[in-house]
């Protein structure tokens, strides 16, 4: 047993950790806050979802998005009494590690991988439409589709694979595309484009493809669920972060709550300015957006909004593979993956973990050859990400309830408090877990083959019966 007293915030010393590149301290708390705040992004967060949203609830799914946000809430307070104890690139993969032992460590960080590089290759496909449109051609389907979200990945990788300061730039640009494209615009259509009363906000849940209205709110609950991920990116980044056991939290806590506050009032906003006939005749890789931008401020500002949105995802795009690069390094440097992966350039950047993330996205994006794909692909990127928030969770409350973790030792102190938000957080997690991965006919095409389905549990199955059969034949060769 780990004794409560135990130093928790530097690397353990294998020769893995030795002969691995370090991480270059370079980021302040705004570089922290505006990678999560991109990386959660309110205009890839929402504008990724509207279509799947309105198809299969019909409407009246605002409340679903504010039930998520306040749990999510509670989600990353667990995540920032973590980093402020343990604040190592990684972030929930070293947790894990750390606090569980080497085996959990290694299902963590297989989780957390195999998740978040689905939660990039989610944000390249819904990316590519946006980047296409701006390009002047259309969207389309199928391989077209996946075509412009293999450039998207490209370009995401090319932004972390230049010097840091372009890095910092364009994640800086896209947080300011952000706050004009979503709040400026939403502010703008709410004040003075508003078409209906407050209380469409909670009228027609029910009436899409949901078979009834407690259908319609738990599916909503399911895919309002990829609006609020992608804030534990600060922790990942812990390393390139200075005095990060104060800075971390910080930037947990201040990038969702921006975020949310955002998601909640551009949805409000959109949704009382659309037109009915608009929001019922929409598909799911349709743009119902920028028609209502053009209507309501004329053709102009259609090639400035989609710049906008544009520059927001592609931000989004490269924090994400900065995000997932990092746990690939962490797990890298601990023995858990090949060294190469844990290498680091001149310029301190892990490029071998960064190219294999975005190779692997790009294999993912395969699975947009199918249209009717595209809410399974958002509940692929979604449901990982709650399974290893739910692993996470309940590794904290159980080494925090056997006295193996310590949180009065960390920065963040929160006393009986933090075990009563720990116990919410594990139950929530797991909850939206199970609803995410819940096989909805009705979430895709009439004639989706079965494995669309039961696709979040079939490749977490997968993924956690080839891990243990990893970590079997590891123990047979030392014995």
């Amino acid at each position: 047993m780990m004794p409560t007293n135990a130093r928790l915030d530097t690397p353990s010393p294998t020769t893995a950790t030795a002969a691995a590149g370090t991480l270059n301290r370079s980021l302040t708390l705004w570089n922290s806050l505006t990678i999560g705040f991109a990386t959660v992004s309110p205009v890839a967060g929402l504008y990724a979802i509207i279509g799947v949203q309105t198809v299969v609830t019909g409407g009246g799914w605002f409340a679903a998005l504010a039930l998520c946000l306040v749990m999510q809430m509670l989600v990353a307070t667990v995540y920032a009494e973590l980093s402020s104890q343990i604040p190592i690139a990684g972030g929930a993969y070293k947790w894990a590690r750390q606090l569980g032992g080497a085996t959990t460590g290694k299902y963590a960080g297989v989780i957390y991988v195999s998740s978040t590089i689905a939660m990039l290759t989610t944000t390249a496909y819904t990316g590519g439409v946006w980047l296409a449109l701006f390009f002047g051609f259309d969207s389309g389907g199928g391989i077209t589709l996946v075509l412009w979200g293999a450039v998207f990945l490209l370009l995401c990788m090319v932004l972390n694979l230049v010097h840091v300061n372009v890095f910092k730039l364009v994640i800086t640009l896209g947080v300011y595309a952000e706050i004009v494209g979503s709040f400026g615009v939403a502010l703008l259509l709410f004040f003075f484009f508003r078409q209906h009363p407050f209380s469409e906000l909670f009228e027609h849940l029910g009436t899409g493809t949901a078979p009834s209205q407690t259908a319609a709110f738990l599916a909503a609950l399911a895919v309002a669920g990829w609006a609020f991920i992608g804030f534990d990116a600060c922790s990942t980044i812990a390393e390139e972060t200075h005095n990060p056991k104060r800075m971390v939290p910080r930037a947990i806590f201040l990038s969702l709550s921006m975020v949310g506050g955002v998601v909640l009032f551009n949805s409000a906003a959109l949704t009382l300015s659309f037109n009915r006939d608009t929001l019922v005749n929409t598909s799911a890789t349709s743009d119902p957006i920028t028609p209502v931008i053009t209507s309501s401020f004329g053709a102009w500002a259609e090639t400035p909004f989609l710049a906008i949105v544009m520059v927001a995802f592609l931000a989004c795009g490269a924090s994400m593979v900065q995000y997932t690069s990092r746990i690939v390094y962490s797990m890298a440097r601990e023995g858990n993956m090949p060294t190469m992966f844990s290498r680091v350039t001149t310029s301190k950047i892990p490029r071998n973990a960064v190219i294999c993330v975005v190779l692997l996205a790009g294999l993912g994006l395969l699975f947009g050859l199918n249209d009717g794909a595209v809410a399974t692909v958002i509940a692929f990127g979604t449901g990982g990400l709650y399974a290893m928030f739910a692993m996470t969770t309940g590794v904290g409350l159980y080494t925090r309830l056997t006295g193996r973790w310590n949180p009065a030792l960390g920065e963040l102190k929160l006393g009986g408090l933090g075990l009563a938000i720990n116990v919410v957080a594990f139950l929530w997690s797991l909850f939206e877990f199970v609803n995410i991965a819940w096989p909805r006919g009705y979430a895709v095409s009439p004639d989706a083959p079965w494995w669309q389905l039961w696709a979040v549990p079939l490749v977490l199955g997968s993924i956690l019966g080839i891990t243990t059969l990893y970590v079997m034949i590891g123990k047979i060769r030392r014995d």
